[in-house]
């Protein structure tokens, strides 16, 4: 497949980016595509269905095409591929039914392609990321390649969207099948965090609730080991802090362990809520703040993918978490520009509210704090 990158920073300039591109007999039929919420998304639909392009849209807490990041702005990913080597999807899911919409997804894609490959992105903050997961595993298997991200608001945490030719939605997801007998989907997550100190028992949770650790409040054990001072109500750069430095980290009995910081504080037990479940009994450690490693970390495990998996690839799509950005500030850029450079292929990435997809030996699980890069490959 042929496949470029452009960007802008309001729908007029997508349109002028998008017929200079085709000006060279370039004729691309679907577009992935990462906005700000502060753009049209109706008015960028009706642009990239005008030109005939299908359309995968989320949106962002930030965007990019190469190293240079933007904010407030529309990436897209243009790829000229035959339409019977995909199809697009989007359904709502108002009543919370997370795993029932994503198996019924999966079923459509099943029913199309003998072996389905999906790029997904959900809108809500609320939505269930694990049940979504969960649901394409159950139709396609174990084995099901899958790889996404939670759409973005600009740090507002309130309302996100996914959007296609036909319509945008605040609860929903939309997803691209591809078929993998003629497209290679190839991806990692990875976060690099260094963990400190010994394992410990999470003693009492509810779901995404903790509210011990090792018999102590979950917040009180957390801050003492990240050295945080005005650990009160009124530290509005407290969650941040945390969140952002000193993760949670799951242990998995295989692959890497997955981040899960904590989001909300109830002040009345000095518990909090995480971005994904901490089942009751699991093991965890903690965080160390990150430096130049973590970044370095997270390029190597795409270069390792490209050694042994996908040596060549047509275009990459990438989800960052939202937190890496706030972690690093312009060092982000460093990391981005590794990841280019392992392909040096067009590239379309967004900074996501949690990540979909499967470590290293590992499980197919959401994520937080962390990195998921998908390689395509026409075969």
């Amino acid at each position: 497949m042929k496949a470029k990158s452009i960007k802008g920073k309001s729908t007029e300039e997508i349109k002028t980016s998008l017929a200079e591109c085709m000006a060279d007999g370039f004729k691309p039929t679907l577009a992935i595509m990462f906005s700000s919420v502060s753009q049209d998304l109706h008015a960028l639909s009706k642009v990239t269905d005008d030109a005939g392009l299908d359309l995968f849209g989320v949106t962002t807490n930030g965007e990019f095409i190469d190293e240079e990041t933007e904010k407030g702005s529309v990436v897209a990913l243009l790829l000229e591929i035959n339409k019977n080597y995909y199809e697009i999807y989007l359904e709502e899911y108002p009543n919370k039914n997370f795993k029932e919409v994503a198996m019924g997804i999966a079923s459509k894609a099943k029913a199309t392609f003998k072996k389905p490959a999906f790029i997904i992105g959900t809108s809500n903050p609320a939505a269930d990321g694990e049940e979504i997961l969960r649901g394409f595993e159950e139709v396609i298997g174990k084995d099901v390649i899958a790889f996404g991200g939670g759409a973005g608001d600009d740090y507002a945490f309130t309302e996100t969207y996914v959007f296609t030719n036909y319509k945008v939605s605040n609860k929903g997801m939309v997803c691209i099948a591809f078929d993998e007998e003629k497209v290679a989907v190839s991806g990692i997550a990875t976060c690099g965090w260094k963990a400190v100190g010994t394992e410990k028992t999470v003693t009492k949770s509810e779901g995404n609730h903790v509210f011990t650790i090792e018999n102590e409040p979950a917040l009180d054990i957390t801050t003492k080991y990240g050295g945080l001072e005005n650990v009160t109500p009124g530290n509005q750069d407290l969650l941040i802090e945390i969140a952002a430095n000193f993760p949670l980290q799951l242990q998995r009995k295989n692959g890497d362990p997955v981040m899960r910081p904590p989001l909300v504080v109830d002040w009345s037990d000095r518990s909090f809520y995480t971005s994904g479940t901490v089942p009751q009994g699991s093991k965890i450690r903690f965080s160390l703040p990150p430096d130049w490693d973590v970044m370095e970390k997270v390029v190597k495990g795409v270069q390792n993918l490209k050694e042994t998996e996908r040596p060549e690839a047509d275009a990459l799509v990438v989800f960052s978490c939202a937190g890496r950005i706030l972690s690093f500030g312009p060092m982000m850029n460093s990391e981005i520009e590794g990841i280019q450079r392992v392909w040096n292929v067009p590239m379309v990435g967004m900074f996501s509210n949690a990540e979909l997809g499967r470590m290293a030996g590992g499980n197919l699980e959401m994520h937080n704090l962390t990195t998921c890069c998908v390689a395509l490959k026409e075969k």
